[in-house]
C-alpha cells in the first residue's frame, strides 16, 4: 500500500504540473498582451506598464512560469499598491477584484464545498440504494417505477429542475429561503435551508444515473459464480447480496462517483448560476468573462487537484470494496 500511494503521489505530482505548464503557456506564452485583458478598464497607460512589471512579463517565459511556481510554494510580494506580502499558496492577484487570488479562493471554495458534499450523499445513497433494491426486485412494480424515475431523471437538465424547484417551494409554497450561502458554524440552519434546493436539484439528476448503473452491475453480480457458490453454501440472502454481491458490483459504481464528484468540486456552474450562488464555478465563468488570468490560472489548478486526489481515493477503495482488486 505505501508503495502504491507513494507511485500514485508522483504520478499526481507530474499530472498537475503538467496542467500548470499548459494552462500558463496557454494564458501568458501566447503572442498577445495578456495585461490588456486583467487590468480594468480606467488603466491608463502608465499603469499598464506597471502591471506588466509586477506581473514580470519581460522576464523570460521560463522565469515568469518558475516566480509563478515560487509564488504558490513560498508566497511573494504582490507591492504596497496591492496588500504587500502574500504567504504561501499565493495564487498571484487578481486586478479585476483587487484581492489576491488566494482570499478570493478562501470565500468561494467553502460554497462549492456545501454544495457538492451534501449532495454527494444524497445521489449516493438513493442511487445506490435505488438500484440495488430493482434490481432485487426485478420485475416488480418497485423495479419499474425505479426505471422510469431513472429515465426521468436522465431526461431532465439541472437549470430546469433548478428553476421547477425554486418556482414551487420558494416562490409559491415559501417552504425554503431564497437560496444563499451562511457559513455553517455561523448558523447550520440557515446553512442548510439555503442551499436545500441546489442539494436535491443534484441527487436527484445523478441519483438517476447511479440508480440504472447500480442495477446493472447489480445484475450482473448476481449471476457470477461466486454468488452462486454462496447461495449453494446456504448462506443467508442478507450476506449473499450485502456481503458478496453488493461489494463487487459497487465497484464501478465507485470509479464514477470519484470522477463525478471531483469535477463538481472544481465547479458547479449551472447548479451556483441557476440558484444565484457565488461558488468557484461562477468565479470561474466570470474571470473568463473579465479576462481575469490570475484567477483563470487558480480555478484550473484547483479543479485539476480535486480530480487527481478523486482518482487516488478511488483507487484505494477499490482494494477495500472488492478483494479480487490488488494494488500493484
Amino acid at each position: 500500500m505505501t508503495r502504491f500511494l507513494v507511485r500514485r503521489l508522483l504520478t499526481a505530482v507530474l499530472t498537475l504540473f503538467a496542467v500548470s505548464v499548459l494552462s500558463f503557456l496557454m494564458f501568458f506564452g501566447l503572442p498577445r498582451d495578456p495585461v490588456s485583458g486583467m487590468c480594468p478598464k480606467n488603466c491608463n497607460a502608465e499603469r499598464l506598464e506597471r502591471v506588466r512589471e509586477e506581473l514580470g512579463l519581460r522576464d523570460p517565459l521560463v522565469e515568469q512560469y518558475a516566480n509563478y511556481m515560487k509564488g504558490i510554494v513560498v508566497g511573494r510580494d504582490l507591492g504596497s499598491s496591492q496588500g504587500g506580502r502574500c504567504d504561501a499558496p499565493c495564487l498571484g492577484y487578481s486586478y479585476v477584484n483587487s484581492e489576491a487570488v488566494t482570499d478570493t479562493l478562501t470565500r468561494v471554495l467553502p460554497v462549492t464545498l456545501s454544495i457538492v458534499i451534501p449532495a454527494a450523499i444524497l445521489w449516493l445513497v438513493l442511487g445506490v440504494g435505488l438500484g440495488m433494491v430493482s434490481a432485487l426486485r426485478r420485475g416488480t412494480v418497485l423495479d419499474r417505477l425505479a426505471i422510469g424515475f431513472s429515465l426521468t431523471g436522465a431526461s431532465l437538465q439541472l437549470y430546469f429542475v433548478g428553476a421547477v424547484l425554486l418556482l414551487i417551494f420558494t416562490y409559491n409554497l415559501r417552504i425554503t429561503p431564497v437560496p444563499g450561502y451562511t457559513p455553517l458554524f455561523e448558523d447550520p440552519v440557515k446553512w442548510a435551508s439555503g442551499l436545500v434546493l441546489a442539494w436535491f436539484s443534484l441527487a436527484f439528476l445523478f441519483s438517476a444515473i447511479y440508480a440504472r448503473l447500480s442495477r446493472a452491475q447489480m445484475l450482473e453480480t448476481l449471476s457470477e459464480d461466486f454468488v452462486r457458490t454462496a447461495r449453494a453454501k446456504g448462506l443467508a440472502k442478507r450476506k449473499v447480496y450485502g456481503r458478496h454481491a453488493l461489494r463487487a458490483a459497487i465497484t464501478p459504481v465507485v470509479t464514477i462517483a470519484g470522477l463525478d464528484v471531483g469535477s463538481a468540486l472544481g465547479g458547479t456552474v449551472i447548479t451556483e448560476t441557476t440558484f444565484g450562488i457565488q461558488g468557484l464555478g461562477r468565479t470561474a465563468v466570470d474571470a473568463v468573462r473579465a479576462g481575469d488570468l490570475p484567477t483563470i490560472m487558480a480555478t484550473v489548478l484547483i479543479s485539476a487537484v480535486f480530480i487527481v486526489v478523486a482518482n487516488i481515493v478511488v483507487d484505494i477503495l477499490y482494494a477495500t470494496i472488492d478483494p479480487r482488486v490488488r494494488l500493484r
